[in-house]
């Protein structure tokens, strides 16, 4: 649905249209101009786009459209389009490589920015340190330090998205976070300024660093531990298979739920409940893994986050226990009330 038509449908409601509809119809009615005056100020290969599909950029493979989708080419054209969305009051998304999100079916009012420019995707190992850039794919940043002869990255080998993604979300697997491996971190704020500080000085913490919901990762510099690479090979495979043999192939943006403060993990919680091959449309809990949501082929969002309510509410009716999302969900609803 384009920005115009979420106009109509909210103008079409017959009730008075509240502060924040009023201002998601005059965003729409400044698309188009802004489309054209933002594409003009950008260089040459820069993508922007109107009404781009978010469910193709993202892994649970559902979502509405962007108003405004932009991948810039440089660092000078990511505060250009910062600068310009905070001139014009326009609401910002950085994406990721999509994993661990779920977008509504209305899709983002605004404009989402995705670093997946080779630009920012650079990945140099030196000695014990590997630089990376915010779009680099997390499966080749442990390519690169395996290939270097550095262990302590061979988690990220199955975890999907980029580094960009895994900072903002803190992102762990097998036992490692991606902050622990942490020293420096590089982000740009949203007036265009560039910054450095020290990997604890971010403030992470379980999934999630609330820096990073702000501002935008630029990139970081990673420690790693002298290994023969032999033997971080044998880690890299270990870890896959054991991924892969416990979590679904279907579609899904990871894990749904967060584990809660008792002992018993989220998956345990709904497996033990009978929750698993439960659906609500295509949406349905794996039989794999019971806190993966998959998609079998036509979900969409609202099927999702109908079958995470209800997942929420028999865990809260059998065990008093109150699941928290580890997916972050935005965007907006299809029809809204």
């Amino acid at each position: 649905m384009s920005g115009v038509e979420h106009m109509s449908t909210l103008k079409l409601s017959g009730e008075p249209l509240d502060e924040a509809q009023a201002g998601v119809i005059n965003l729409a009615m400044r698309i188009t101009d802004l489309h054209t005056d933002l594409r003009e100020m950008l260089v040459a290969g820069t993508v922007v786009r109107r009404d781009e599909t978010m469910a193709r950029r993202t892994t649970l493979r559902v979502g509405g459209p962007a108003d405004l989708y932009v991948e810039p080419t440089s660092e000078a054209d990511l505060a250009t389009t910062l600068q310009f969305a905070r001139v014009h009051s326009v609401p910002v998304f950085f994406l990721g490589r999509g994993s661990n999100l779920l977008i509504r079916d209305g899709g983002i009012r605004g404009l989402v920015i995705c670093l997946c420019h080779p630009s920012f995707s650079r990945i140099e190992v030196e000695g014990e340190w590997v630089r990376c850039g915010a779009g680099a794919y997390l499966r080749q940043i442990a390519n690169a330090a395996r290939d270097g002869g550095l262990t302590g990255f061979e988690f990220l080998e199955g975890i999907p998205g980029s580094l960009g993604g895994a900072l903002r979300m803190n992102a762990g697997a097998m036992g490692g976070w991606m902050f622990d491996r942490v020293e420096r971190l590089r982000y740009m704020d949203r007036v265009g300024e560039v910054l450095e500080i020290t990997g604890e000085e971010a403030g992470a913490r379980y999934r999630g660093c609330p820096l990073l919901v702000k501002h935008i990762a630029l990139g970081a510099v990673l420690k790693g531990t002298p290994a023969a690479r032999e033997v971080i090979s044998e880690r890299m495979t270990a870890s896959n298979q054991k991924r892969w043999s416990s979590q679904p192939k279907q579609p899904s943006a990871g894990c749904t739920f967060k584990n809660p403060a008792q002992d018993t993990p989220a998956g345990r919680l709904i497996d033990e409940l009978g929750l698993k091959g439960t659906r609500v449309g295509d949406a349905m809990v794996s039989d794999v893994h019971a806190n993966f949501f998959v998609n079998l082929g036509q979900a969409t969002a609202t099927d999702v986050l109908r079958l995470l309510e209800l997942v929420r509410q028999r865990v809260h009716e059998a065990r008093g226990i109150e699941l928290e999302p580890e997916v972050e969900i935005i965007g907006e609803d299809l029809n809204p009330s």
